[in-house]
């Protein structure tokens, strides 16, 4: 039987692991630990050092570029095990994710337990996959050369792409689990569709925001600081203008916040949108999720503005981001098939 069980649990469970993956890169950046292994190694990598040898060695390393240099000199060897600790874990799941993707898919083919269609489904997520993987070491090679940090233009690509891999893998697993179709309201779905498309620039803006360190100035709410909706810095750090919304500190912190406000409306006028025709319980269900769960993150972006970006918060709000998009996903299917 084609497109069986099995299928489906194999879909869902790299959901999970590109949820950990996530949640492992949000401590990792978080922790300033992205840059701890400056060489790149596809399989012998995946062994951290196992003596004060190869400690040394990954160390001495380490201190020949800039994060070392003009950030972190006179670090000792057991806080460089700390961060080495995470942007390792971080590699080693990436690669776990390659194989669990490519082997159960390389099995199902061969025992003819993929549609056709399916079959080119997943050879899109493993393309997505394997470009993630790109983008991870793209990412990390803009740190290595003159500036300690990594691009955020980089880093919200890295990001962006393993949330958009996360929900079409959901999407292709939604499509197994409920085959049958029904009719639809597709003005009510074309809401849905701009409602994570904007989620999706919020996103990108999450990942501008933590690649700047954006979330330790202007700790204030609502206003940006004492008596001020938008900060002067706002439109001066960069120019022409333009480049503070995506390059200024102060500009990319200011969208964020707007863009905040915006999804909060998008999914309010979705929420009532829905309660004004027929829905199915699964409708209703995704419906009511995203607005409890926009509400909570809301709550916990301003949380973590207003505590100056603890690593617990920094890592709920960007969990959180996931699990909304799960639920735009999920909501946007129940009312596009």
């Amino acid at each position: 039987m084609k497109d069986n069980k099995k299928v489906i649990y194999w879909l869902l469970t790299g959901c999970v692991l590109i949820f950990i993956m996530v949640v492992v890169g949000g401590i990792t950046r978080l922790t300033h630990s992205g840059l701890s292994i400056s060489n790149y190694k596809l399989i012998s990598g995946t062994i951290p050092p196992m003596n004060e040898v190869e400690w040394e060695a990954a160390f001495d390393l380490y201190k020949e570029y800039p994060e070392y240099q003009k950030k972190n000199s006179g670090m000792s060897i057991e806080d460089f095990k700390d961060i080495y600790f995470w942007e390792w874990i971080h590699r080693v799941l990436g690669r776990f994710i390659g194989v669990v993707f490519l082997l159960p898919f390389l099995y199902f083919l061969l025992k003819r337990q993929l549609s056709k269609s399916t079959i080119k489904k997943c050879i899109l997520l493993l393309v997505l996959g394997g470009f993630q993987g790109f983008l991870g070491w793209y990412m990390v090679k803009s740190g290595l050369v003159d500036r300690p940090d990594v691009s955020h233009y980089r880093l919200a690509m890295h990001l962006t792409t393993a949330f958009i891999t996360f929900a079409y893998t959901l999407w292709v697993a939604l499509d197994l689990k409920f085959p049958q179709k029904k009719e639809i309201n597709i003005r009510f779905r074309n809401l849905i569709r701009v409602g994570l498309l904007v989620l999706i620039i919020q996103i990108i803006y999450g990942a501008f925001v933590a690649g700047l360190d954006a979330g330790w100035i202007h700790n204030h709410w609502p206003m940006m600081s004492d008596g001020q909706w938008i900060h002067d810095s706002v439109t001066i750090e960069q120019n022409p203008v333009w480049r503070n919304f995506i390059e200024g500190k102060s500009g990319v912190q200011f969208v964020h916040r707007t863009l905040a406000y915006i999804v909060v409306i998008f999914i309010a006028i979705i929420w009532w949108k829905s309660k004004q025709q027929a829905q199915t319980v699964l409708q209703s269900k995704g419906v009511n999720t995203l607005v409890i769960l926009v509400i909570v993150q809301f709550i916990l972006g301003i949380l973590t503005l207003l505590l100056q970006v603890p690593v617990i918060l920094g890592v709920l709000h960007q969990v959180m981001a996931f699990f909304l998009l799960a639920a735009m996903t999920f909501t946007l299917h129940r009312y596009s098939k």
